[in-house]
């Protein structure tokens, strides 16, 4: 072989490598994750702790869903809501309800970011709230609110998962409960959260891919059928009780 013809095949050879190497180089760095939760943790706004391990709901949900949602998702929207309190401190010093209730007083170059990122936090830390291993079942005025108002308990989580599927891309379905304790079901697109009509959540799923997609692809309704396996109805009955009492937070 002539010395033109090795030059050739080692330069081939070498650009070779050089295309299958780069692909990964720049996949490993734009796959490297983001310091959400050691951002959120630098604040006044902080990340809930989960209260049961991250793999308590499998097979409903799988640790790795778990592990992303809490940990990446909500911890990103906490280490948003410290970044504007940065310039805005009346954020972590006013009610959580208060700022939601009342996004118009919120700086207008931030509220879109506030009404997202603040809506995000409110509503992920019912969700975790809401949820437990061995959740069992309504029993006592949560039960009986759900036969007076909502047509008993399969007809409710028939309706409350039609709600879920039919809401358009990302959003949540919740279970709103007013100061008398009747029940209704309500939908929201993104992180908007009923507190930002002056309502609250009794409980409330969320919808977006974030929350599904590992394990469930496009099978959304499969998601919600499968969600009732982690809901915790004592803490269920506890927020019944605090939003009859008015004092239902988030």
């Amino acid at each position: 072989m002539s010395s033109i013809s090795r030059r050739h095949l080692m330069t081939a050879a070498a650009g070779l490598a050089a295309a299958t190497a780069a692909p990964r180089t720049v996949f490993a760095q734009a796959a490297a994750p983001a310091p959400a939760a050691t951002a959120a943790a630098t604040g006044p706004f902080t990340l809930p702790p989960l209260t049961y391990p991250v793999n308590a709901f499998e097979p409903h949900i799988d640790a790795k869903t778990m592990e992303i949602h809490h940990g990446k998702h909500h911890a990103a929207y906490v280490a948003n809501m410290n970044t504007f309190a940065k310039d805005n401190p009346q954020l972590a010093t006013t009610p959580v309800t208060d700022v939601l209730g009342n996004l118009g007083n919120v700086p207008e170059a931030i509220r879109t970011g506030v009404r997202n990122n603040l809506g995000g936090h409110a509503n992920h830390t019912m969700f975790w709230q809401i949820m437990g291993p061995k959740g069992g079942k309504p029993e006592g005025d949560v039960l009986a609110a759900i036969d007076r108002d909502l047509g008993g308990l399969e007809k409710f989580q028939t309706d409350f998962n039609a709600a879920g599927g039919r809401q358009f891309g990302s959003g949540w379905v919740f279970v709103i409960v007013d100061k008398s304790g009747k029940l209704s079901i309500e939908t929201r697109p993104n992180q908007d959260s009923p507190l930002m009509d002056g309502k609250r959540a009794l409980i409330g799923n969320d919808v977006w891919e974030h929350a599904y997609y590992l394990n469930y692809q496009n099978r959304r309704p499969d998601y919600l059928k499968a969600w009732w396996n982690t809901v915790n109805w004592a803490k269920v009955s506890e927020r019944y009780a605090a939003a009859k009492a008015g004092t239902l937070g988030v």
